[in-house]
Order: C-alpha cells, then structure tokens, then sequence
C-alpha cells in the first residue's frame, strides 16, 4: 500500500500513487549529486533550522527535501528565508544510535532491535519481532539477489531500513492515522513513500509470547500455528517488498512508477509458504489468492486500464482485481519475457521525482518494452489460466 501523501501548493498529489506534478523543475537528480543544504524555514511565523539534501527544487522555489532520518519533506514556495552549504556532512550514527532517534518519535513502552540491514521499532514481543526481523533479512537476501541474477543493477540501501510493529490494532490505527487517514481501519500494514518506513501490528496476538514458549519450536512454532500466519506474511513481505524497491534503485520515491509495477513486483514476492519457520522461502511461487480472484473478476480491459492508468487501484469496488491483475501481469513478464522487463524496470529506475506521465505515454512506454497491450493481456489470461489449470490437478 502507497498511503496518500499531502497536496502543497505547486505540487499536487494523485492520491496514493506516490506521483506528484507542479511546475518546472530546476533541479532533480541522482541522490547522490543533489545538494546538501541548510535552510532557515518561515513555519506560521517562526523560524526553523533543517539540514537537508535537496531531491528536487522547483522553478518557483518549492523543494522536496530529504532529512537525515530518511523523511522527505515539501516545502512550499516562498517559506526558505535563508539558504546555504550544509556546514556538516551528513551523520554517519549506528544503526542503535538511528534507532533510538525513530524510538523517540514513538508512544512509551516502545524497544529496538537491530539487524544488518533493519531497524525495527516494537512494543510486542521481542520473539516476534526477532521472527519478523528473521523474515526480513531473508527478504532483503533474496530480493538482491533475484534481480542481480535477471541483469538489473540493485544496490544495498546506504541506511538501515525502519519497521515499527505496534502490538494491537487500535494502537496502530491511533498512529497510522496520520499517514492513512480514514483508511487507517481497513489497512494492516503499509509502506509510506515520505517516512520511508513500513509499519504494522501483531496480527498473530504473540505480544505475550515468552522465550520459554513451551510449544516444540518456540516462537517460530507459534507465530505459523496463528489462523493469521498466512496474512501475516504476505502483509509483511509485500510490504518490506516495497520498500526494498524504492530504496535498492529500482524506484525512487515519488516518481511516477505506474502501480501496476510496484504492486505487481510487491504481489509476485508475497506468497507465503507455511511449511517453513519464517512463513516464506522464496520468489514467484504461484499466488492461489491472487491468481482465483485474477481469473474470477477478469473483464476484458482489466490488464490494458491498470497498464494505461492507477485509478483501478483506487476504485473502492474493484481495488482486489487491479492488484490480481498487477500480479498476473507481472508474473507473465517476469517468467516469459523477463530480459524485456528487466529494460523496462531500467526505464522506471531512471524516472525522476515528482514528475508525471500522460496514459499514452504510459501506453507508448509498455509496447516500445513488450508490443500491443491487447496481446500481452491475451498472453496473461491464457497464462494465468494454464497455471490455475495446473494447480487445480495437484
């Protein structure tokens, strides 16, 4: 999920596409080129002082800035009052120290755990979020190494990635609120493209799971008896999937990445498997969930609307079937066309921030990858269809 994100002046968001368009840019780049600033910043009559890179800059002056601890921030038009060289390079604190900064942002009651690429945030067990952490890792591993191995160039995020898990629901609506709004009940777990963070809750209810669990297995054991497990895991892993995407290079936060992409790859990684300890082992296994509701909703049109346009994925009576369709456009490209995907995910990678695409352009952009949008959506139905018709023989 790409929760929505605030309109500010100039830029003007489509909600929950994680797309913003305004005026012309002056400056918007590789992260690494663009400027390290420090600004003094005119707030309701006062005056603050933020250390920052910039990631885009607006004719108008509007900027996009990204803070030390990952958030972007948008600052309209006319609020810099002063600007200059950032006099401090930016901090290069341990993960703990990171992490203990994130905890501070957080309600009481709140502990860390540190990986080796994670910085996770809980007020569970820790049992559970050392398994989450465990899934995590292995996510991280394999994504990598998917995408090395198919030919597009992935790089380890420079900073830790941060996950909070709240251990209730209520908790976590009190505080996913703020991101998500109203849609805060009906979501379980997201990843939002300004805090760069995934968080969620303890679906399972092991927030009273002890290291002496006496069950065979621990707390592995009685994470994946949960009736929640299989949710559990597809919420968390297609949730860490995106935020792998947007910070390995293979998105950047807030270009236009059609949704078909980012769900698409996000779905394809999710399925879980219940027969490991950490719920899943692996990429592109057959998604049953995805693949019935694909082959159950289908309507002709269904793969050529989510190619030319997102608001399939907002549609409050139909939103499951753009992610199914996502998944089984995905799926089809990555196992039958895969080095034409791999160019056309190099083509998303090289997108800049807060920049927008016309549906023909959309359009242009898949067919000059993979040919007519209307074969390619026969090739997926006929290929999901194959792939049902194989299962149902187990």
């Amino acid at each position: 999920m790409l929760p929505p994100l605030p309109s500010l002046g100039v830029f003007v968001m489509a909600v929950a596409a994680g797309v913003l368009a305004g005026p012309a840019v002056l400056a918007s780049g590789p992260a690494e080129t663009m400027p390290r600033v420090q600004l003094d910043l005119r707030t309701g009559g006062t005056t603050s002082t933020v250390d920052a890179t910039i990631v885009v800059e607006a004719a108008d002056g509007g900027m996009l800035l990204e803070l030390d601890d990952q958030h972007y921030r948008l600052v309209p038009a006319g609020s810099v009052a002063a600007r200059r060289p950032c006099p401090t390079p930016e901090p290069t604190e341990s993960p703990r120290a990171f992490g203990q900064r994130v905890l501070a942002e957080l309600p009481a009651g709140f502990s860390l755990l540190t990986t080796r690429h994670y910085v996770v945030c809980f007020d569970t067990s820790r049992d559970y979020a050392q398994w989450c952490a465990a899934l995590f890792e292995r996510l991280h591993e394999t994504f990598g190494n998917f995408w090395s191995q198919a030919g597009l160039d992935v790089t380890d995020p420079s900073r830790p990635l941060v996950v909070v898990i709240f251990a209730d629901r209520a908790a976590y609506e009190r505080h996913a609120a703020g991101d998500l709004g109203a849609a805060a009940d009906r979501v379980v777990g997201y990843y939002n493209l300004m805090s760069n963070r995934v968080t969620t809750f303890d679906l399972t209810g092991t927030e009273g799971l002890t290291a002496g669990s006496a069950r065979p297995g621990g707390a592995a054991a009685e994470i994946m008896a949960s009736p929640a497990a299989a949710g559990l895991v597809s919420t968390l892993v297609h949730e860490a999937t995106h935020q792998m995407a947007f910070n390995c290079g293979m998105h950047r936060r807030l270009a236009p990445v059609p949704l078909w992409v980012s769900e698409g790859i996000a779905t394809y990684f999710e399925t879980p498997d219940l027969a490991a300890d950490r719920g899943w082992r692996g990429i592109g296994a057959p998604n049953r969930s995805r693949l019935d509701q694909f082959l159950a909703g289908y309507r002709e049109g269904d793969v050529a609307a989510i190619v030319a346009a997102d608001d399939r994925f907002r549609d409050a009576d139909r939103p499951l079937d753009a992610y199914a369709a996502a998944w089984a456009l995905t799926r089809h490209l990555t196992e039958s066309r895969k080095a034409a995907f791999i160019g056309y995910l190099r083509g998303q990678a090289a997108k800049r921030p807060l920049t927008d695409e016309a549906a023909e352009d959309r359009v242009r952009e898949f067919e000059a990858a993979f040919g007519s949008v209307a074969t390619i959506e026969k090739d997926v139905v006929a290929s999901a269809a194959r792939l049902q018709s194989r299962l149902q023989r187990r």
